[in-house]
């Protein structure tokens, strides 16, 4: 099932908790700085929306999907971002990426564990679970099939903002007037 246009993005941010992506993902928006863009994140659908833990086969899966499939079908480019480990999410990510009409870029933040407990102790969130916690859903090199485009801890929130907006073919800002 073909969705989008060949003018959509969709444009998908990955990484362990702690990362980096949603503040990634927030401030691709913010630096796109027009209408058009839906920001899809999945703990606001498992965790928010639906309550539900994170597993093979969860309601969340289908209905972030969906939502993706949507926007593009009306015309809006789409950032999803979130965990979405390759053992649950895999099969629903490849099938976006085959069945998208236009500009598709994944990328995989591939942040140490040190680095990670790092970047999570100065986020709001710092309290709601611990370094264990986190230790035990790290996962290493979660890529795709090779298809993630790799971002490292060197790379800047702002270096990593602008090579996600170049390399979608986005400009930066609202359009002139």
């Amino acid at each position: 099932m073909r969705t989008g246009s060949p003018g959509t993005v969709l444009i998908v941010i990955r990484g362990n908790s702690g990362s980096g992506k949603t503040s990634v993902a927030h401030a691709v928006r913010d630096a796109y700085g027009r209408r058009g863009m839906a920001l899809i994140s999945q703990d606001v659908v498992r965790r928010d929306i639906l309550r539900e833990p994170d597993r093979a086969g969860g309601v969340n899966i289908g209905l972030i999907d969906v939502m993706c499939r949507h926007a593009l079908d009306a015309g809006h480019h789409v950032v999803l971002e979130g965990i979405l480990a390759a053992s649950r999410y895999g099969a629903m990510l490849n099938a976006l990426r085959r069945d998208h009409l236009g500009t598709t870029r994944f990328y995989y933040f591939d942040i140490s564990l040190e680095e990670t407990l790092r970047r999570h102790d100065t986020r709001p969130q710092r309290d709601l679970f611990s370094a264990e916690q986190m230790r035990r859903w790290y996962v290493e090199r979660d890529a795709l099939d090779g298809h993630d485009i790799v971002v490292g801890e060197d790379s800047s929130l702002e270096e990593t903002v602008r090579r996600v907006l170049r390399d979608a073919g986005l400009p930066i800002g609202p359009p002139p007037v």
